[in-house]
């Protein structure tokens, strides 16, 4: 049975929020990721339960393995309740601050977050103290180019966000927009991870898990797919983007559902890069995927997700 540190606290969420880790130490109260806007409400209903079983501590500071929605989308609603102090990578601190919506892949992508107040930044080597562990910050460029890991050499446990998965790892976005070198970089990350003395893995998604170098394995053999075949990467994106829509909304009219993939930019900008359908070819492909991944369903005339929100 996996065991974690008693100062280490995971609150696993679905596939529209991440993992929210609390980790409680003699000096201070540490969150890292905050999950998606719309469970803002329920984010901080577990944070405050979780600092509640620890003495009602509060939450003293926040720190995002990168500022992706479904990572910052509670941060605004924590600063309101706590106050907490709160850390970006060094590379995401200027999107946040100028409140880049589409580098952010917010409006870009049909996706929210409230603005928040970016206290500090981190970079790679940096070392921190979160639950009364040591931690090393690591880069890990590919699903997004200033995204961060936090290694605690001592406990061997590595907060991997979407760098490392026990299925893969987060969409490699930067690649699907013309950034030739983010196989390359993931590659770099995925070896940096292998070099690492690493006993447990707590994933941005999904439950923390030990099985590391099963994990690399299936992560770089997901990797050369992608390598081999660019358009395999732009075809999961195109499912992974249109089942995150349905976990927010919930269900998407099939008779709107041509609109939608025309005008939500993100999905646009992949048919026209790599299949070139026309929008209503492109939203009938895009529903037989899902259907056949058993991601969503045809109901009353809408599609509803089939996975967890």
């Amino acid at each position: 049975m996996l065991k974690l540190p008693a100062s280490i606290r995971v609150l696993e969420r679905g596939w529209l929020s991440s993992n929210n880790v609390v980790l409680t130490g003699p000096e201070d109260t540490v969150l890292v990721d905050s999950g998606y806007l719309t469970h803002a409400t329920q984010t901080l209903a577990l944070v405050e339960h979780a600092l509640a079983d620890r003495g009602g501590r509060t939450l003293d500071r926040l720190v995002n393995t990168h500022c992706h929605s479904d990572h910052m989308g509670g941060n605004a609603a924590l600063q309101r309740r706590y106050g907490c102090h709160t850390s970006v990578p060094a590379g995401e601190a200027p999107l946040i601050e100028r409140w880049d919506e589409d580098a952010l892949l917010l409006s870009y992508a049909d996706q929210r977050a409230e603005r928040f107040r970016v206290d500090a930044t981190l970079a790679a080597g940096d070392r921190l103290r979160m639950g009364g562990i040591d931690w090393v910050a690591i880069a890990a460029p590919g699903h997004d180019t200033h995204a961060l890991m936090f290694h605690s050499p001592e406990e061997r446990i590595l907060i991997s966000g979407d760098a490392l998965w026990e299925d893969g790892f987060g969409v490699l976005f930067p690649q699907l927009f013309g950034r030739e070198a983010t196989f390359a970089e993931t590659r770099r990350t995925l070896d940096s991870i292998a070099a690492l003395d690493v006993r447990c893995v707590i994933p941005g998604h999904g439950a923390p898990f030990e099985e590391v170098d099963a994990a690399l394995e299936r992560a770089y053999s997901r990797l050369h797919a992608f390598e081999e075949d660019p358009a395999r990467l732009a075809r999961h994106a195109a499912r992974v983007m249109l089942t995150f829509a349905l976990l927010e909304k919930q269900r998407l009219p099939l008779a709107s559902l041509t609109d939608y993939v025309a005008q939500t930019r993100v999905l646009r900008d992949i048919n026209q890069r790599f299949f070139a359908m026309t929008p209503q070819h492109f939203a009938e492909w895009i529903v037989h995927e899902l259907e056949r991944v058993r991601a969503a369903k045809r109901e009353d005339g809408d599609l509803v997700p089939l996975v967890t929100a």
